[in-house]
């Protein structure tokens, strides 16, 4: 006998979770099943808040921040060791569950531990870890499964030297070396932060460039910090072997180099985790990297009653923009209007330094053919940034020479993924150069790298619109000058 419910989310991630709630919310009854032994998904075990948390124990323990002023041989704990990592880590995770477990209770949203496999597009059975058997019924379904890690059959991963993203969580001692394979948004975050630990880096990436999809200027100014800090860049190479050896790992490249290193970090993409799902059941394929089609204006799926959120659906792939998927997908599925959405939202890469950015580069820029101008602030142009001893960090916005708007603002340095916001709200509302010159900000702060940005942008339009007065003028002389001479 099946249990019914409006609504089952497959999934208790960011969106599978908001979902959950905003169904309760609207009075639905509503089921979550998990895989994992804990709430949150992946985001919390093994995503999104361990990587973060990960990086800020690093940057607090090592000192780092404080370089600047005390040298670079500076530590604020002498020997670091991966139990002391830990030991943050399974705090902050411990209160992301507890949070999670309490919404849930509080909303009355029912939670199944095991795994989910369709029946048909209104059916699914859950297979707990001891093998016990229960079936639901449901009107609606939301799949938010998440991804997990890319594990190649030609990659010999023992969970101990050679790991992958997940596995990197559970290492059991620091190492002295590490070889990075992708220079996407997990492998960046990881190797920056294990050099913050003074740990000897390598990242290999077969394509020519980074992160593509950022604004090049600010790449070019990360990459030249990277390399700065003694991070071997390896862009425009692939590893043609992985193998450990009597003293850790030896990685081949495809030209024939070779890197020893104590640990390998494959960190070379992500899988929709929709293997178990049968999905065939409910008439639903995913493609070879194992992500869901929807209607990216409600989630929606092939089969009307299913939706799919979250990173199980690509691209963009973060928390945030989760969470407002799977609200918009519950919102429709019942019929609920939805408030429009704003076009643009930013983006966040918590590497060491920090990159973030919302609306449009300047390679698109130039492509749309949009006459614009740019305004760049230096964070050690600050007051604030002499006081933290910030000697890097760099803020890039992009201004329209027809309208004066605001068309996208690009960060690299410490605190970038907090500073964005004043940019997201400034371009969804329409805002122009004038906005930041004209208004104040605290003093000393970071957030002043708006207005010095923006003075520069606006310098350079000042001038440029002067010279375009001038050639008009000088062109208005010369038709004059020549109906004269027509007379």
């Amino acid at each position: 006998m099946a249990v019914r419910y409006d609504l089952v989310v497959i999934g208790s991630g960011p969106a599978g979770r908001r979902a959950a709630i905003q169904a309760a919310k609207l009075g639905k009854s509503v089921l979550i099943v998990e895989k994992g032994r804990r709430v949150g998904g992946v985001s919390v075990h093994t995503g999104t808040i361990p990587s973060k948390t990960l990086r800020e124990t690093v940057l607090n323990l090592s000192g780092w921040r404080e370089r600047g002023f005390y040298g670079q041989n500076y530590k604020v704990k002498a020997n670091i060791s991966a139990g002391d990592l830990k030991q943050r880590l399974f705090a902050t995770l411990d209160h992301e569950v507890e949070v999670l477990e309490h919404q849930f209770a509080r909303n009355g949203v029912d939670t199944v531990w095991g795994k989910a496999k369709f029946l048909s597009q209104h059916k699914i059975e859950v297979i707990s870890d001891n093998g016990e058997q229960q079936y639901f019924s449901f009107d609606k379904a939301i799949i938010t499964v998440g991804t997990i890690p890319f594990r190649p059959d030609d990659v010999p991963f023992d969970d101990t030297h050679i790991l992958d993203s997940d596995d990197i969580l559970n290492i059991e001692h620091l190492p002295k070396s590490i070889v990075v394979i992708g220079a996407g948004v997990i492998g960046i975050e990881y190797a920056t932060i294990f050099s913050a630990l003074d740990i000897r880096v390598s990242v290999v990436e077969p394509r020519e460039s980074m992160l593509d999809f950022s604004d090049q200027e600010i790449i070019a100014e990360f990459l030249h910090d990277l390399r700065d800090r003694g991070i071997q860049m390896r862009l425009g190479a692939k590893a043609a072997k992985i193998a450990r050896s009597d003293t850790g790992c030896i990685t081949t490249l495809e030209d024939g180099r070779v890197l020893h290193s104590d640990v390998v970090l494959f960190a070379a993409g992500r899988l929709g985790a929709t293997h178990d799902l049968n999905l065939a059941a409910c008439n639903l394929e995913p493609d070879h990297r194992g992500r869901l089609t929807v209607n990216r204006e409600c989630f929606q799926t092939e089969v009307p009653n299913i939706y799919a959120a979250g990173d199980v659906i690509g691209f963009p792939s973060l928390a945030s923009t989760s969470m407002e998927q799977g609200r918009i997908a519950c919102c429709h599925a019942f019929g609920t209007p939805i408030a429009n959405v704003p076009e643009h939202f930013p983006y966040g890469i918590y590497s060491v330094p920090e990159i973030s950015m919302i609306g449009m580069t300047e390679e698109e820029v130039k492509k749309k053919s949009i006459p614009y101008e740019c305004g760049v602030a230096r964070f050690r142009e600050t007051s604030r940034g002499h006081i933290l001893g910030i000697s890097n960090g760099i803020m890039k916005m992009l201004f329209s020479l027809e309208d004066r708007r605001l068309l996208g603002v690009h960060i690299l340095g410490e605190g970038a993924t907090e500073l964005i916001h004043i940019g997201q709200a400034v371009l969804n509302l329409g805002g122009t150069v004038d906005y930041f010159v004209n208004n104040i900000f605290n003093y000393p702060t970071l957030a002043e790298a708006y207005k010095i940005a923006a003075l520069d942008a606006w310098n350079r339009m000042e001038h440029s619109g002067k010279e375009n007065a001038q050639l008009c003028h000088e062109a208005s002389d010369d038709k004059m000058e020549s109906g004269k001479m027509v007379a």
